[in-house]
């Protein structure tokens, strides 16, 4: 009986992999076969932590400044064909941040404007493979977030995103969809997971009674670029154990 989950012989790049989300999803990819490379931010694999939600064993490594569409351009393809981009790098900034020019240029470029500029950069190789691309948003891009307005619309913008591109590209044979993550326990959330009064408020709101782990986002993950999902394009998929209801 065929296995639509088994990813053997395919290539996967998680844009954003070194840690969280994106480093769960990394190795739900090669847990079921597929080789994978992941870039991240800090100059050497060994400047990850573990405790940070670290893991890079059994995954190829490159640092890349997304926020830099240049060095974009420039990072070396991880491998000769690739049959599956996952976008998942994000940043925010915290203290109302992102009610400053810089905060929120520097959020505006990692969390939306390199979505693009990765996805144009790959779009040859998936081409070949008929390849997919899913793009990490959140489901603080369906609702305002208090105190931090360029991660929400950056996060609606990589929504909007997700359907344009499948669009423009399905007639080209690839496929586009996201998923909306909830409140999952990275380091990015800290501020909210480290805060005894602030975790059990939000354990309230979620019908579901606990925070997301990257193993949760990895399955959906899993599920959009597997031929289970091969006639699903421009979808994003709400992981948050009900939180946006």
């Amino acid at each position: 009986m065929r296995d639509d989950t088994d990813f053997s012989s395919k290539r996967v790049l998680v844009v954003g992999g070194s840690s969280g989300i994106g480093n769960g999803i990394a190795h739900g990819f090669r847990e079921r076969g597929a080789e994978v490379h992941v870039w991240g931010t800090r100059a050497d694999r060994a400047d990850y932590e573990p405790a940070e939600g670290s893991n890079l064993s059994g995954l190829g490594y490159t640092c890349v400044d997304v926020s830099d569409p240049d060095a974009i351009d420039r990072a070396p393809l991880p491998f000769g064909r690739l049959d599956v981009l996952v976008l998942c790098q994000g940043i925010v900034v915290y203290g109302r941040g992102e009610f400053e020019r810089t905060g929120w240029d520097r959020v505006m470029a990692v969390n939306l404007d390199s979505l693009m500029h990765c996805a144009r950069k790959f779009k040859f190789q998936l081409l070949k493979t008929h390849g997919s691309v899913i793009v990490v948003s959140s489901v603080s891009g369906l609702k305002a977030n208090i105190g931090n307005p360029a991660y929400a619309a950056s996060k609606a913008g990589a929504i909007s995103l997700t359907k344009t591109l499948a669009q423009a590209w399905a007639p080209e044979g690839l496929r586009v969809n996201g998923l909306a993550p909830g409140l999952v326990d990275t380091k990015l959330t800290k501020v909210t997971t480290q805060n005894p009064d602030r975790v059990a408020g939000a354990l309230r709101n979620i019908p579901q009674r606990r925070l997301g782990l990257p193993a949760d986002m990895a399955g959906a993950a899993i599920f959009l670029a597997s031929p289970l999902a091969s006639y699903i394009t421009g979808h994003t998929l709400i992981v948050d154990g009900g939180l946006s209801l």
